[in-house]
């Protein structure tokens, strides 16, 4: 479910719109856009929604720059994880339908930002044939 629509990202937009270019919200979502770390953006329905789950981030026992907080979205054909800081935010907009994108931004943003998103990662369930 790639997105190779040419519009520019959502990071393009909202770099000039908002102050958080790591996600947006909007009423009557009816797909969240993941955007990847690589570029690569996903389409997933809401009504494939199935549960999210947040907490500390367990790379932190290994690394102490990891980012303190794991956010794991879970859908009917895929997992989302994201990395960050300030995940609460994400995760109420999750829980009322409104998060409209979701995507990584630069290290620079982590001081100036209430929510920062480090990285996304997708992992797409196989299809059984």
């Amino acid at each position: 479910m790639k997105n190779n629509d040419t519009n520019e990202s959502p990071l393009m937009e909202s770099a000039s719109n908002r102050d958080n270019p790591c996600f947006d919200t909007a009423p009557d979502i009816a797909t969240l856009n993941v955007i990847t770390g690589q570029g690569e953006s996903f389409q997933l329905p809401y009504a494939q929604f199935l549960y999210s789950e947040l907490g500390a981030n367990p790379a932190l026992e290994e690394d102490a720059q990891a980012p303190p907080q794991r956010l794991v979205v879970r859908f009917a054909m895929a997992e989302v994880m994201v990395l960050g800081s300030g995940l609460q935010s994400i995760e109420g907009a999750i829980q009322k339908h409104t998060l409209k994108f979701v995507q990584p931004a630069g290290g620079r943003y982590v001081a100036t930002l209430k929510t920062h998103v480090a990285s996304v990662s997708i992992a797409l369930a196989k299809e059984a044939v």
